[in-house]
């Protein structure tokens, strides 16, 4: 079983930046989507972002689309988020996780494996 940690959260004044990155370790990372989530206390967990084994396809929640970007690096076992533009909404605890195929990518029931998370606060 592929175990995941994020790094990367902080905070930012809106419109900054932050680069979160998900590094894998315990299983063979190349073979796994990998999805970002994020959650505000109080709040169901919502899907940000995927991407696919090989990065030939990916997708965004469309409140990200343009700004976030989902990236993989198979020889570091490492997947990113870059967050461009952030605005106060997208304040919450960024997650990783990892499933085998490209499908259902939106629902967090269907990944096996996730991070413990990441702050990202964004201040107005």
């Amino acid at each position: 079983q592929v175990q995941l940690v994020e790094s990367g959260g902080g905070l930012v004044q809106t419109g900054g930046s932050l680069r979160l990155s998900c590094t894998a370790s315990g299983g063979t990372f190349a073979t796994y989507v990998i999805g970002w989530f994020r959650q505000v206390p109080g709040n169901e967990r919502e899907f940000v972002a995927a991407i696919s084994r090989n990065s030939d396809s990916t997708f965004y929640k469309d409140s990200v689309k343009g700004r976030f970007t989902v990236s993989r690096d198979d020889v570091l076992n490492t997947a990113y988020l870059q967050a461009n533009n952030l605005l106060p909404e997208d304040t919450a605890v960024y997650y990783c996780a990892a499933k085998r195929f490209f499908v259902n990518v939106v629902q967090s029931a269907m990944y096996n494996a996730w991070g413990q998370g990441t702050q990202v606060t964004v201040s107005s």
